[in-house]
């Protein structure tokens, strides 16, 4: 049930992180503050497909 996902930034679109989730506890898209290097700060990265 665990599966690999990338994450993007909401402001650049760049895809800086890919970590698992575990679809039957979480089956709504990932959001998390994350740092991006494009944009030198914390901004929200969500799941991309």
């Amino acid at each position: 049930m665990r599966v690999n996902i990338t994450l993007a930034c909401t402001e650049c679109g760049e895809r800086n992180y890919s970590t698992v989730k575990n679809k039957r506890n979480n089956p709504e898209r990932l959001e998390l503050k994350k740092y991006c290097s494009r944009d030198k700060k914390m901004t929200a990265h969500r799941e991309t497909k």
